[in-house]
């Protein structure tokens, strides 16, 4: 049995932006939409609210599933969700 792992975009009314298999595209995505107005961007996890980075993003969802993380500016947010495709 194989295992298939997602990540799903969704913005802050919860609208599906896109569903991807690579967490580097999904990190590169949420970071564009955050990037607008003259805030920083945060990443909310479980630990708190840190600089985001693909290493933080990974060392999060490493080994959990069906967590998310959120992507914060002054103007966005946008939440990763990382779940498994059931069989």
């Amino acid at each position: 049995m194989t295992k298939l792992y997602i990540y799903c975009l969704f913005d802050r009314l919860d609208s599906l932006l896109g569903i991807y298999s690579s967490l580097q595209a999904v990190h590169r995505d949420a970071l564009k939409i955050c990037n607008h107005g003259a805030g920083k961007v945060y990443m909310r996890t479980p630990d708190g609210y840190v600089a985001p980075s693909l290493k933080v993003l990974r060392n999060t969802f490493k080994g959990v599933c069906d967590t998310q993380v959120e992507y914060r500016s002054d103007r966005q947010m946008v939440k990763i969700l990382k779940t498994k495709i059931k069989e």
